[in-house]
């Protein structure tokens, strides 16, 4: 038995560590044209639209602390 190897939990954390990462990742990128349109213009129907338009890439952003906790 190798006694210099981690554990199994420890190595199955360390590698479930990338996912809050990977998910702020692909929200923005999924809201980067929104991002652009609410920088140049910034209304309540604006916001309210890109919202509505992406919410699943607003509740990952939204729930980005949650995530960091959860995973690390």
């Amino acid at each position: 038995m190798n006694s210099s190897a981690a554990p199994i939990s420890t190595r199955r954390q360390a590698s479930r560590a990338w996912v809050p990462l990977l998910l702020l990742i692909l929200a923005l990128l999924d809201l980067r044209t929104e991002i652009l349109l609410l920088v140049d213009h910034l209304t309540l129907t604006s916001l309210l639209a890109a919202v509505r338009a992406h919410t699943l890439a607003v509740l990952v952003l939204l729930l980005q602390p949650s995530l960091w906790r959860r995973y690390r």
